[in-house]
């Protein structure tokens, strides 16, 4: 039997340790035990009960914009939002998604995304997260 040549596989790694890679990428959040606050950083404390026990939880892939702004530094503007995934606020930017008040609402619905940062010298490509309009 001959092994499969995967040299042509590129090695990819998540750009924020709560992002999961994968067929359908994923985030993970920190989730308290006592009051089931989450946080995508790591705690040694709850702030809203100041629990010191936390549970890694798979987070919604899908979810509503509930705050913008459209960013006009750098090469191209661009919208910061923040989604509601069923909960749980995540903070990203919105991929393929046109940065005019007229093209982004409050309430619009969006799903994970992810996208490449770029490659380091021996190839190994970093992968963000973002949100793009759900279909």
């Amino acid at each position: 039997m001959t092994e499969p040549d995967n040299s042509a596989l590129i090695k990819q790694v998540p750009f924020v340790d709560y992002l999961v890679l994968g067929e359908e990428p994923y985030l993970i959040s920190n989730e308290c035990n006592q009051c089931q606050a989450r946080y995508f950083d790591r705690r040694n404390a709850c702030a809203r009960c100041f629990g010191d026990q936390f549970t890694k939880v798979k987070v919604a892939s899908s979810g509503v914009v509930t705050s913008f702004t459209i960013v006009e530094m750098g090469p191209v503007p661009y919208v910061s939002a923040v989604v509601d995934c069923d909960g749980t606020p995540v903070r990203c930017t919105l991929i393929g998604v046109d940065p005019t008040p007229e093209k982004v609402q409050l309430g619009m619905s969006v799903e994970l995304t992810t996208y490449s940062m770029g490659e380091d010298s021996e190839g190994t490509e970093a992968i963000a997260f973002g949100f793009t309009s759900a279909r």
